[in-house]
């Protein structure tokens, strides 16, 4: 057996708990290789099964529903396993990994995991909209109270935090408005009250922003963004806390969630070239965010590798990077306008979603989604995904729509 053969047979363990002193792409390149689920081959093959059989009725009874234990179908096989624990690796700190078929299917099954009724959670005000849908109507109907907060409160949270608070809710930047979350400073206030912190960590992925070392107990992707990163897969993890593995697993169960072995193996490919994908995402969106910034059209910037963006500073504390998901917003005009301008771009796609290879603009209209820190804004607001394009053509086709676009 080679070198490397050995090394994702026999390290895993160690490189889960420690990151292994290993760099970033290194990582990447050999995290959940278990020699028993390659076989010879690099990468682990599609493991399609919802029987799996045994020898004797004895092994049958035997077998359990864990992590790594050929079971049924609903517990995964090695494919799954692979991404589970790669993304565990990449999480230092991390105690384990489970896969769902979306990232909001993830982020219903964390909340469900650490609330029942009567409790308070504590949401940002900046959350993702499927993450409010489910807090208004889910978690209401079946006792939980939300109670939305700014985002930028930081370390006064602790003012906010009541005798039935048992959660806190972050997404740092949000989704739509970009601010950037005192992590840290919340999660230790969260702490001193035993309270549980779930991040929606998405934007940055592990590899910009480690939220488990950052003090969060529980950090949810939607893998379909960045770690698949061709958008052609729909999956979502949640990582946590050794302590907090087994209750993951039983929610998980008893809810049914499991992912499929084909999107497991497609985001598990996408993994692998995540950080070189990621460094050109960053590098092409903060120019692309410089040169708009220059724009009589433009009033605003929501980057948050910009000194204008709120939170920044806790980005430049935190943050090892930026993703290439920003928004901005327009000197005046309305929303008509501002679609046109959206249908005019040549290079830019029209849809949900982020973080593939092609780049996308959609309308931004958080305003609406707001009930904590309501913030007004100079005009309508577009939101650029920015692919793996060349970034000269990207500013080339904004260029021309905005010349059409009415300034304020």
């Amino acid at each position: 057996m080679g070198r490397r053969s050995r090394h994702a047979q026999g390290d895993h363990d160690r490189v889960s708990e420690t990151g292994g002193g290993k760099g970033k792409g290194t990582r990447l390149a050999v995290a959940g290789r278990r020699r028993e689920w390659t076989g010879p081959i690099v990468n682990p093959a599609v493991w399609r099964a919802s029987t799996m059989l045994f020898d004797t009725v004895a092994e049958l009874k035997a077998a359990k529903p864990e992590f790594a234990q050929f079971h049924y179908g609903r517990n995964g096989g090695p494919t799954s396993w692979a991404l589970a624990e790669a993304l565990t690796e990449m999480e230092p700190g991390a105690g384990g990994t489970r896969l769902f078929p979306s990232g909001a299917a993830a982020v219903a099954t964390a909340l469900l995991m650490v609330l029942e009724a009567g409790d308070e959670l504590l949401m940002a005000d900046s959350a993702y909209a499927p993450t409010r849908m489910l807090c208004d109507t889910l978690l209401k109907r079946y006792g939980v109270t939300t109670r939305y907060y700014d985002p930028l409160v930081g370390e006064g949270i602790a003012d906010l935090i009541g005798d039935k608070t048992r959660a806190i809710f972050l997404e740092s930047p949000g989704s739509l408005t970009f601010e950037v979350q005192d992590v840290p400073g919340i999660c230790a206030a969260a702490r001193e009250r035993g309270i549980v912190t779930l991040i929606d960590n998405t934007w940055a992925t592990p590899l910009l922003f480690p939220a488990v070392a950052r003090g969060c107990d529980i950090s949810i992707l939607a893998c379909t963004k960045y770690i698949g990163g061709h958008s052609d897969v729909m999956i979502g993890s949640v990582t946590v806390r050794p302590e907090l593995v087994k209750r993951l697993d039983r929610t998980s169960k008893a809810l049914g969630q499991t992912a499929s072995p084909d999107d497991a193996w497609l985001a598990l490919r996408g993994l692998r070239t995540l950080e070189v994908r990621l460094q050109r995402h960053g590098e092409s969106a903060l120019r692309i965010a410089q040169w708009l910034a220059e724009q009589p059209q433009v009033a605003r910037i929501l980057h948050p590798a910009l000194p204008s963006c709120p939170g920044h500073e806790y980005w430049v504390r935190d943050f090892d990077g930026a993703s290439g998901l920003f928004a901005f917003v327009l000197n005046g005009g309305d929303e008509a306008a501002r679609d046109r301008l959206i249908e005019s771009l040549d290079h830019f796609g029209i849809g949900w979603s982020w973080g593939g290879f092609e780049s996308l603009a959609t309308p931004s209209d958080p305003i609406g989604l707001r009930t904590a820190a309501r913030r007004e804004a100079e005009g309508p607001a577009v939101r650029l995904s920015i692919g793996l394009e060349d970034a000269d053509d990207l500013i080339t086709d904004l260029k021309r729509a905005l010349a059409h676009y009415p300034a304020g």
